[in-house]
């Protein structure tokens, strides 16, 4: 059964920072070229769910391809904490690269495959 818990995260220099109430256990590995590079491991989250605490105004937005997610890095340091979307049904929705949350080892997490290069 999903759990959510709320977990705190933020980029490598600390200028974005933010809390999150987030179900890790549907977490994945996408193999699309930017998460490929990025070696991100996601989870999502409805964007309610995600409190920016500091660092909006440090944000910068990057789309590729069809433009569909908004991916959100940190001026300063470059590290993408999360990416901006929408679900099929037209609820926002955030990824949360689960890598920048504080604590997490995403290695002990059970992170399934994704084929968004296919997309």
């Amino acid at each position: 059964m999903p759990e959510t818990k709320s977990y705190s995260g933020s980029c490598h220099c600390g200028a974005v920072t933010y809390d999150v109430e987030l179900d890790v256990s549907g977490a994945i590995k996408c193999n699309c070229s930017i998460c490929s590079r990025l070696g991100a491991v996601l989870a999502f989250a409805p964007k309610s769910k995600l409190t920016l605490k500091s660092g909006e105004d440090a944000l910068v937005d990057y789309q590729f391809g069809k433009k569909r997610l908004h991916h959100r890095h940190c001026r300063s340091c470059g590290i993408e904490t999360f990416a901006e979307g929408a679900m099929p049904d037209g609820t926002p929705t955030v990824a949360i690269n689960l890598r920048c949350i504080d604590g997490m080892d995403v290695d002990k997490l059970s992170a399934r495959p994704f084929d968004g290069r296919s997309l």
